[in-house]
């Protein structure tokens, strides 16, 4: 490898550190505007997504605009870690940005739009995604609403974490961000003179403008780093078996901190018969997992270390595991239950590939009318 390429790798990995170090310093910000806003914006905010069914289509309509459910599911960890949003809240919200976070794939798949064969091919590797999400839904958020073995399960796996070798649970983050959060709330208030809550408003501000900018540059500067290899990966790796195709799809998502990538990365080779939408299918599910990442990295950012005989604050790694939970357990029942995502999304594919408008229609209907029509007839 050249000594220019060598280089520009190394600057690509330090943009990766300083994008990283942004991003969780955004989150930490929401958290102390939050604690500015004081207990009417909190109330506020619980009030209007307490509504399990309105928090669901939130999560959707939001993650289809961004096209982001890191983006998403951080903002609600931000959330839920700052003491604005309880757990029990936040987990429609989360389910709703899985379902949203598959219009990315599927609008790749139109692509292919003018091959009849070569876009029914597509697009069913594209909705495969898209079904298995609100199948995991539709069997899920009621058993959420009656019982909620996701928030209990997510409660002990936090308390397992936090008390692993009986050591206090303190993030291992909090020394690197604290101090610029605490620089920029001191520059606001003393060397700008602002009040309170208009300190509040800039720094919630800053925070969503950093925490979007820093994903999405997050993503490019990843994809340009990996997807080369990955290309190559996934094409000789790829057909082995279905464990091998999750882990690739998990370890790959990870690495982009983005599953709309990954999956999208597949959609064409899907779409030009070399890769089986059976095979594709524990891809996505891969993908699904290794999207969970950026959300706890997120909530590490959130935790209060405690002191004085107090318990920690991790109500937003509870957030972040209660995402991991929810996929698990979707995995757990349609992997097995594959015919069911997989059949919708062939016959989906199959009416799309007849008359290709009904695929502007799936895509505009699920992710923005339905969700808007939810949202606006429940208020």
């Amino acid at each position: 490898m050249s000594a220019g390429r060598v280089g520009y790798r190394v600057i690509r990995i330090l943009a990766v550190i300083v994008l990283l170090y942004a991003f969780l310093v955004s989150i930490k910000m929401m958290g102390a505007s939050f604690k500015m806003f004081g207990k009417g914006f909190a109330e506020n905010l619980i009030t209007s997504t307490s509504n399990p069914f309105v928090g669901l289509f939130i999560g959707i309509l939001a993650t289809s605009l961004v096209q982001s459910s890191s983006t998403v599911t951080s903002l609600v960890v931000g959330f839920v870690g700052g003491g604005m949003l309880p757990v029990g809240c936040a987990i429609p919200i989360i389910m709703g940005a899985n379902v949203g976070t598959s219009i990315t794939n599927t609008v790749v798949s139109m692509a292919f739009v003018t091959r009849k064969e070569d876009f029914k091919r597509a697009f069913a590797g594209a909705t495969v995604h898209d079904f298995f999400n609100p199948s995991s839904v539709a069997l899920l958020f009621p058993l959420e609403l009656k019982f909620h073995p996701i928030e209990k399960i997510s409660l002990l796996l936090t308390q397992v974490f936090k008390n692993a070798g009986g050591a206090r649970f303190t993030s291992p983050l909090k020394v690197i961000i604290s101090p610029a959060v605490h620089g920029i709330e001191g520059l606001l208030t003393k060397a700008f003179g602002l009040p309170e809550k208009a300190c509040a408003v800039v720094l919630l501000l800053m925070s969503v403008t950093v925490l979007v900018a820093s994903l999405i540059y997050l993503v490019k500067t990843m994809r340009s780093l990996v997807l080369s290899q990955a290309e190559t990966v996934v094409e000789r790796y790829l057909f082995r078996n279905d464990l091998f195709a999750l882990m690739l799809g998990l370890v790959l998502t990870v690495m982009v901190q983005s599953s709309s990538v990954t999956t999208s990365l597949v959609v064409p080779l899907v779409g030009a018969g070399i890769l089986t939408l059976t095979r594709c299918y524990p891809f996505t599910l891969g993908a699904n997992l290794g999207t969970t990442c950026t959300a706890f990295l997120a909530s590490l950012a959130t935790v209060k270390a405690a002191g004085g005989g107090v318990q920690a604050n991790t109500a937003g790694v509870t957030a972040a595991l209660a995402h991991l939970c929810f996929n698990i357990m979707g995995i757990a029942v349609f992997y097995p239950l594959r015919i069911v995502p997989i059949t919708l999304a062939t016959k989906l594919a199959e009416v799309t590939a007849a008359s290709r408008k009904w695929a502007i229609v799936f895509v505009v209907g699920v992710f923005f009318l339905l969700p808007l029509a939810v949202i606006t007839l429940a208020r």
